[in-house]
């Protein structure tokens, strides 16, 4: 995995350690239906590298929806990793997920390869195809095309990183060899994550990608579709997102939460570990508290510590 063109800083600080490492979903402050106050999720993500958490995965969520009754941090993902570039120094800077068919694959390969040069090869991409439905006649997008514009943007991607005034035609436009995308990255290509189905099959996603982001699923499910996974794609990690209340008795018992569960950290211990056990590589934790400093250090002192000891 090290050796490989994607493998840059970001990617084997996740995945080249031994088992599960841990990431913490943006926004830090819990902010979901208005714009989280910046000074408060810098010095929030700071804390975060400084407790050993391994990554931090900002949300890209184009326009604000109140149906949908998430903001998703409302900064817009590249100038919000720029600025946590700026003020952390080893922990992955990660996106959960990049909805390609609204974004226009050169500005999505410039602006990604901007922030990796910035945090010196820290980014890792999760891409994705999208869940907004008004998002996409705001676009000017055929919700229909979602599942081919992620298969043609991806290879787009990967064209415009990999080489030098690049000969390309697409159907968001062509290049003839006369004009180059700069900066490249850290990397030969920087490392892609299909999130979800991406409106793909798993073959594709495995054949492509170079890991699979998904969302939380039950034991079981999840145990089956870590087997299929490792049986199409071999070692490339599996990550999932996972929404997590700490009770305040360290001995509660798990109570089910939307994508997630709220537990004391005796059980999330048990939990994390039988998910290593499994085979999983990387979960991003949807910290939910009223206090997330210390939810974050009680996290870290309990959990991480206690998983990587």
């Amino acid at each position: 995995m090290t050796g490989a063109a994607h493998a840059n800083r970001g990617y084997r600080r996740l995945f080249d350690g031994a088992g599960l490492s841990f990431g913490l979903g943006l926004p830090l402050t819990g902010e979901r239906t208005s714009t989280p106050v910046v000074t408060d999720e810098v010095a929030l993500a700071t804390h975060a590298e400084s407790v050993g958490f391994d990554g931090l995965w900002a949300r890209d969520v184009p326009t604000y929806w109140p149906r949908f009754g998430d903001a998703g941090g409302a900064f817009d993902t590249w100038p919000l990793l720029s600025y946590l570039a700026a003020r952390t120094d080893d922990i992955a800077l990660g996106t959960s997920s990049v909805v390609l068919p609204v974004r226009h694959p050169i500005h999505v390969a410039k602006a990604a390869a901007s922030v990796d040069r910035l945090s010196d090869g820290r980014l890792v991409l999760g891409v994705a195809s999208g869940d907004r439905e008004p998002e996409y006649p705001a676009f000017g997008v055929d919700e229909a095309d979602r599942g081919e514009r992620v298969r043609e943007y991806i290879d787009a991607l990967r064209t415009l990183w990999r080489e030098e005034y690049p000969t390309i035609d697409g159907s968001w436009g062509r290049l003839d060899g006369e004009l180059d995308i700069l900066p490249k990255p850290t990397t030969d290509t920087l490392p892609l994550l299909p999130t979800g189905h991406a409106r793909q099959s798993i073959e594709w996603i495995a054949d492509h990608g170079d890991g699979w982001l998904f969302y939380h699923l039950p034991d079981d499910t999840l145990q089956t579709y870590l087997d299929e996974w490792r049986e199409l794609a071999g070692d490339k990690p599996f990550l999932i997102a996972v929404r997590v209340e700490l009770a305040d008795e360290p001995t509660a018992d798990p109570e089910p939460l939307h994508l997630g569960y709220r537990a004391g950290v005796e059980w999330f211990r048990e939990y994390f570990r039988r998910l290593d056990d499994y085979g999983l590589d990387h979960v991003i934790v949807s910290l939910q508290a009223d206090e997330p400093r210390r939810a974050m250090t009680t996290f870290a002192d309990e959990i991480i510590d206690g998983h990587r000891g």
